[in-house]
Parts: structure tokens; C-alpha cells; sequence
């Protein structure tokens, strides 16, 4: 059985027999972790390990585990600052910065490792342009060049530690004030500047070390009318063909409020992803939902392309 393009999440500390069932379908191809899912270490173990032996492949286990106010887990792991705090210090001292960023993408990713999570959907790649609510200190810095140096240093801690980095939110969700997961946000600017800004960081990562990246659900409504997340034109013909992207493309939540214009339910809002150019799509918080994707979609027969790549790795001794 090879992996499917729906990733979802569970109810608790431990998997119901609800739980089973569902992932048990041959489109489910990942969980994704949050808040309810940590009781303990050895909890949190216990719960990985039983999913990574559900299925063969194993299924892929992710978290938003960023840091600062997006950080899932905080008894028993290290506190990771606000990525913000790092475009501070490189502002009086760029080689400290590095270093300090470094040292927190290897910790942030060796702790997750020590309990065979995959990988945490990390760093955040937007600028801060000082508007956004949902993004704010999670961007690095509001200067792409910046930005690009301290999540490449980022992203070297957490390879050091064997784990591959998704980079989000593409283009760049740090220009408009309205948070996609309760709005429907729409960025007003002009394709070539959206390019030279914002999607410097991802371009300058891309011929580095970025495995995988995840848009925006933003429209830019200069550019084209569908969210990021569903637009041909950024994701096959930005991101894969400008680009030269060749890595995994994951959908930000479809049960998030920008997601709500592509569609008339779950299902659809899959197809249209996917057909877009995800390669696996995230539906969270909503269990009716993902029922609905994973049983609207059909025989669908394209694996997900990471399956035999840097997530799919052996269990752990």
C-alpha cells in the first residue's frame, strides 16, 4: 500500500477505535499532532509508535512545532523563542544569530526525532511587514535577505538532526492583516513585486536545502483569483517551473476559513488542491471533513511522491 494524499488528525493521547477505522483508508497518508494529542514523553511515544506500525508504508507524522506561540508541545520540551527574536539579534550581531538559529532548528527537530516524529511543519519563510496578526514574530525578519540567511542556518540544525524542512507559507502571507484561518484573505499586490519580496527567501532555498513547502491561503487577487493553495499559476508554474521546485507540496488546512471559497465541501476542496499541484492535503480539526475528502475523492491513483523521499524513514531503535 502506498501512501495517500490526505493527511488528518486524531482525537486524544491514545487512538480510538474511530481513529483505526479511519486510518486504516488507503488515501490517509499522514496525522498531524496537536496540543490534545501530548499528555507525556512516554505518552507521546507510545502514540507515535502505534501509528508509524498501523500501516506499511508507515504513515507520516507531522506537528506545527515552530516555536514561540506556535510551538504543540511544552512539557518536557524545550521552550524555542519566537523566530522573531533571532532577526533581533542579527541586527547587532549576524554571526551570533546564525548560530543561535542553528542551534534551536537542531533542537526544535532532535527533541520531535527522539520520539520519531517525521518532521514539524517549519520555518515559516513569510516577511513581517508588521500587519499580520497570524504571522507577526513568527517571520524572522521583515528583509528577505535576512530572512533567507537565518532559515538556512535554521534549516542546516534541523538536517543535523534528520529532519528534512517544509517552508510556508508560499508566496508570503505577511503583507495583509487578515488571518486565513478566520478570514479570507486578499493580497492586492502586483505579481513582480510579490516576486522580488516575498518569494526571494523560498528562491534562495529552493537551490539550497528546502524538501517541501506549503502556500498560502491568500489570494492575490493581481495575479490570480484562486487562493495559493489552488492556483495552477503558483504552484506549476512558480513554483515547479520558475522555481524548479522538485520537492513535496502540502496544503496549508482545508478547514481553515481562506480554504471555504474553493467548493462546495470537503471533497471538492481536495480535488481542486490536488489537481493544482499539492501533493498531499491537510484536513484538520474536523473529522466529518476528512471523511468527506478521503470518500469524495475516489480511486485516486497518485501516490504521494515523498512516500520512498526524507519522510519516510526507517522506525527508530
Amino acid at each position: 500500500m502506498s501512501l495517500g494524499p490526505v493527511m488528518l488528525d486524531v482525537d486524544g493521547v491514545e487512538l480510538t477505535a474511530e481513529d483505526k477505522e479511519v486510518l486504516q483508508h488507503p488515501l490517509v497518508g499522514g496525522v498531524i499532532l496537536f496540543t490534545r494529542n501530548f499528555e507525556s514523553m512516554q505518552q507521546l511515544d507510545n502514540l507515535v509508535r502505534e501509528i508509524h506500525a498501523f500501516r506499511s508504508p508507515r504513515l507520516l507524522i507531522a506537528v506545527d512545532h515552530e516555536g514561540g506561540r506556535v510551538q504543540r508541545f511544552r512539557e518536557g520540551f524545550t521552550r524555542i523563542p519566537a523566530m522573531a527574536r533571532f532577526g533581533e539579534v542579527y541586527e547587532k550581531d549576524k554571526k551570533k544569530a546564525r548560530s543561535l538559529s542553528n542551534l534551536c532548528g537542531w533542537l526544535m527537530a532532535v527533541e520531535l526525532r527522539a520520539v520519531d516524529i517525521d518532521f514539524s511543519f517549519a520555518p515559516v519563510l513569510d516577511l513581517d511587514y508588521g500587519v499580520s496578526t497570524v504571522i507577526g514574530d513568527r517571520a524572522f525578519h521583515s528583509q528577505p535577505e535576512i530572512v533567507s540567511d537565518l532559515t538556512h542556518s535554521f534549516i542546516q540544525g534541523m538536517h543535523e538532526a534528520g529532519m528534512a524542512a517544509t517552508g510556508k507559507h508560499f508566496p508570503g502571507h505577511g503583507a495583509i492583516a487578515a488571518d486565513s484561518h478566520i478570514d479570507m484573505p486578499v493580497d492586492h499586490r502586483a505579481y513582480d513585486e510579490i516576486y522580488a519580496k516575498d518569494i526571494a527567501p523560498f528562491r534562495s532555498l529552493i537551490k539550497k536545502d528546502l524538501t517541501a513547502i506549503m502556500p498560502a491561503h491568500v489570494i492575490y487577487d493581481q495575479v490570480d483569483p484562486q487562493p495559493a493553495g489552488f492556483s495552477e499559476f503558483w504552484l506549476k508554474e512558480v513554483l515547479r517551473k520558475r522555481l524548479n521546485f522538485q520537492g513535496v507540496i502540502f496544503s496549508d488546512d482545508l478547514d481553515m476559513k481562506g480554504a471555504g471559497v474553493v467548493g462546495e465541501n470537503y471533497a471538492d476542496r481536495a480535488k481542486a488542491a490536488l489537481d493544482a499541484g499539492c501533493d498531499m492535503v491537510l484536513v484538520c480539526n474536523n473529522r466529518e471533513g476528512a471523511l468527506q475528502a478521503l470518500n469524495g475523492l475516489g480511486q485516486y491513483d497518485d501516490p504521494v511522491p515523498c512516500a520512498a523521499g526524507p519522510y519516510a524513514r526507517p522506525p527508530s531503535d
